[in-house]
C-alpha cells in the first residue's frame, strides 16, 4: 500500500498563472499617480526628462522605467533673511537666535545696519527647477543677499531706513528676477519685503530717532491742518453763500424799485405832455400832501393879519 499524502499541493502551472496575475496587478497599481491642483509632475524615463504633466490622474510606465517628481507650482514659498519664522517672539521677529551674517550690511555712507527681509517666490518651470541648479534654497539665499547688499551699499543709512524702503524692495525684486531668469532657475519672485531695519547704536541711532520724531510731528501737524481745514472751509463756504444770496436779493430789490420809479416817471411825463397845467397842479398838491402830512400847520393871510391854527381841525389837521 502507498502512503496517503496530506496537505494541498499546487501545480507549476497554477503558480505561474498566480505570479503573472500578481505582476499585472502590481504593474497596474504602479502605472497611475495623482497630481494635486497646486502641483505639477515631471516624468523621467530611464533617467531622462520625458514630460511635465498637470493636475489629475496621470499614467506612467511601471517597473522603474518612469519616475515621477512632484513639484508645488502654485504654492508661494517664503525665505526669511536675518531671522527665521520659528524665532518669533511675542513682540518682534527676532528671538533668541539671529542670523547676523545675512542681515548685517554696510551702507553707502559707511554705516553698519541690520536689515531683515523676506523673499516670496513660486516655481513656474518644474523642469528647470529640478535639473538646472543644485542646492536651490542656498542659491536663492546667496543671490538675494548679494542683490540686497548691493542696493543698501549704494544708499545712505537714513534713506535705507526711511523714504527709500519701497524703492529698495522694487529694485531688489527686479534684480533678483533678472538673475534667476538668466540662469533658467524656474522661479518667479512674488515679492521682496523689508522687515526690521535696525541702526547701529550711537550717533546714527540718535539721528534716526530724531528723524522719526520729526516725521511724526510733521504728520501730526498735517492732520491737524486738515482737521482745521475741514472745520473752517464748510463754515466759510456757508457764510459766503449767505452773503451772495443777500446781495442777490438786494440787487433784485433795487432793480425792481428802479424799474417801478422809471415806469412812474414815464407815466408822469406822458400825462404832463398831454395836460401840462393839470399835471403840474396835481404834482404840487401830491407833493404838499406828502410834505405836510402829520405836521403842525398854521394858515396866514397875505396881509399877515389873521392866523388860523388848524392843527386839530377835522380831527387830523
Amino acid at each position: 500500500m502507498r502512503p496517503v499524502k496530506h496537505g494541498f499541493s499546487l501545480s507549476p502551472k497554477i503558480i505561474i498563472v498566480a505570479l503573472i496575475i500578481a505582476l499585472l496587478v502590481g504593474a497596474a497599481a504602479s502605472s497611475f499617480f495623482v497630481v494635486d491642483q497646486t502641483e505639477q509632475a515631471v516624468v523621467l524615463r530611464l533617467g531622462k526628462y520625458n514630460r511635465t504633466v498637470g493636475p489629475g490622474l496621470q499614467t506612467k510606465i511601471p517597473f522603474g522605467i518612469d519616475s515621477v517628481y512632484i513639484v508645488p507650482t502654485q504654492v508661494v514659498q517664503t525665505l526669511t533673511f536675518g531671522y527665521r519664522a520659528n524665532d518669533k517672539t511675542g513682540t518682534g521677529l527676532k528671538g533668541a537666535s539671529s542670523y547676523k551674517s545675512e542681515s548685517t550690511m554696510l551702507t553707502g555712507d559707511l554705516n553698519i545696519v541690520d536689515v531683515e527681509w523676506i523673499v516670496q517666490y513660486k516655481i513656474n518651470d518644474p523642469k528647470n527647477w529640478l535639473f538646472n541648479v543644485e542646492n536651490r534654497e542656498t542659491t536663492i539665499r546667496d543671490i538675494s543677499q548679494s542683490v540686497m547688499n548691493a542696493l543698501v551699499g549704494d544708499l545712505p543709512i537714513l534713506s535705507v531706513m526711511t523714504n527709500l524702503r519701497t524703492q529698495i524692495e522694487i529694485e531688489a525684486q527686479q534684480n533678483m528676477q533678472e538673475i534667476f531668469d538668466r540662469y533658467n532657475f524656474g522661479i518667479q519672485i512674488v515679492t521682496v519685503k523689508l522687515q526690521n531695519i535696525v541702526p547701529p547704536e550711537g550717533d546714527v541711532q540718535d539721528a534716526f530717532e530724531d528723524v522719526n520724531k520729526a516725521i511724526q510731528d510733521m504728520n501730526r501737524l498735517i492732520n491737524e491742518g486738515k482737521e482745521h481745514y475741514n472745520q473752517e472751509i464748510p463754515a466759510a463756504q456757508g457764510e459766503a453763500s449767505k452773503l451772495i444770496l443777500q446781495a442777490q436779493g438786494y440787487a433784485a430789490e433795487r432793480v425792481n424799485t428802479a424799474t417801478g420809479d422809471a415806469a412812474r416817471f414815464d407815466a408822469l411825463r406822458e400825462a404832463y405832455e398831454e395836460s401840462k397845467e393839470i399835471t403840474s397842479n396835481r404834482l404840487y398838491i401830491e407833493t404838499m400832501d406828502e410834505i405836510l402830512t402829520d405836521k403842525e400847520i398854521t394858515l396866514v393871510d397875505k396881509n399877515l393879519s389873521q392866523f388860523l391854527p388848524i392843527k386839530n381841525l377835522g380831527g387830523t389837521k
